[in-house]
């Protein structure tokens, strides 16, 4: 083993002034390639390390340290799951979009439609109607004591005009309405071709394969696609005596028949309504419940940020469909209250009530 002279050894020189040779020979010794390792000691070498005492204080105890610590925290706060970010991303360019799209763009496509088209045309009559009500109630009560005047009946009359046309013109609109439940059942007919046993059937010639009758698709049908069917031809039947190509006496029939499919088929979407608001209703339980479960158990968004905002989204998705499920029920008990009176023949306040539940219908559409 080399030998170390260390200071203040027998060996070492005491005078201040020692040569540089002797401080050359002195400053390899501390060299790692000087030293061997006893390979029957139990600690390994230790790697170099820079004194304490160089350090500064400023270095240890001030804004270096602490400066660097605070930017790695502040690192690893700032990182953002991919889910997160795709999310955010989704959401500001949909927010983008909504802040670009304009009303007349809005209208102008709701127009294009011949049902947008039967919308707009019933808010148009309804609200002539709810003007001709209240303008009846007003001229009733001041104007009773003396006769109404030329230009009061003129607008009264024109009013009334464009209110049998508006009505005629929503019934041409939805002419042929039928064909969309029609192209559903034929095309469940299409899909289901054969009988039950297909297996055996394929194997057959295809001259020899018996399909099911068209009748028995129509029966298997499901109820509201059988109830709009009917309903739109109807309704057509009922549009073509307005237009004096069917005798007025078969079109006030197939006018009350077309209300009864109105009435059953309102009633209808009224259920798979409620049992939709249910179910909707039931998830947002059990998101809220998850929710509350994470806060109780001490989890936060910065701790656990993916499930935090996948829950929160789901969540005012919920929230908005059970919004629009409400609308929509709403909806359909105006219509239910407007059709009632049509097929029990109720005639209080007929008027009144179908024209405030008329309107209220159309705005919500």
């Amino acid at each position: 083993m080399s030998s170390i002279t260390f200071p203040n050894s027998p060996g070492f020189p005491s005078s201040a002034s020692s040569s540089s040779h002797e401080m050359r020979s002195y400053s390899p010794a501390f060299d790692g390639a000087s030293f061997q390792v006893n390979p029957l000691s139990h600690h390994p070498p230790r790697t170099p390390r820079p004194s304490v005492a160089s350090m500064s204080t400023s270095s240890i105890y001030g804004t270096e340290m602490y400066g660097s610590r605070m930017q790695e925290e502040t690192i690893s706060e700032s990182r953002v799951p991919e889910e997160d970010t795709e999310t955010g991303d989704d959401e500001r360019v949909s927010a983008e979009a909504e802040d670009k799209v304009r009303k007349e763009d809005i209208l102008r496509e709701l127009l294009k439609t011949s049902n947008g088209r039967d919308k707009a045309f019933k808010i148009i009559q309804y609200s002539l109607r709810m003007y001709l009500l209240f303008h009846s109630v007003v001229s009733g009560s001041v104007l009773r004591s003396r006769p109404r005047s030329a230009w009061e009946a003129e607008l009264v009359k024109r009013c009334e005009s464009t209110i049998a046309g508006f009505s005629l013109t929503r019934k041409c609109l939805i002419l042929f309405n039928w064909l969309t439940p029609l192209t559903s059942i034929l095309d469940q007919h299409a899909s289901v071709p054969f009988s039950a046993d297909s297996s055996s059937t394929n194997r057959l010639p295809a001259e020899k394969r018996k399909g099911k009758p068209l009748l028995h698709t129509f029966l298997h049908a499901p109820p509201p696609v059988l109830l709009e069917l009917v309903n739109g031809l109807s309704d057509d039947v009922y549009t073509f005596a307005r237009l004096g190509l069917i005798g007025k006496r078969l079109g006030e029939r197939a006018g009350r028949f077309a209300d009864w499919c109105w009435f059953a088929g309102t009633l209808v979407n009224l259920v798979e309504n409620t049992v939709e608001r249910s179910v909707i209703l039931t998830q947002q339980h059990e998101v809220e419940s998850r929710l509350y479960a994470e806060s109780m158990g001490g989890a936060t968004a910065k701790s656990n940020p993916a499930a935090s905002k996948v829950d929160e989204t789901e969540l005012g998705r919920l929230q908005r469909q059970d919004y629009w499920i409400q609308v929509t029920r709403l909806k359909l008990l105006m219509d239910l209250i407007f059709v009632s009176y049509n097929v029990f023949n109720l005639k209080r306040a007929k008027s009144q009530i179908q024209t405030f539940a008329g309107l209220a219908a159309a705005a919500l559409r």
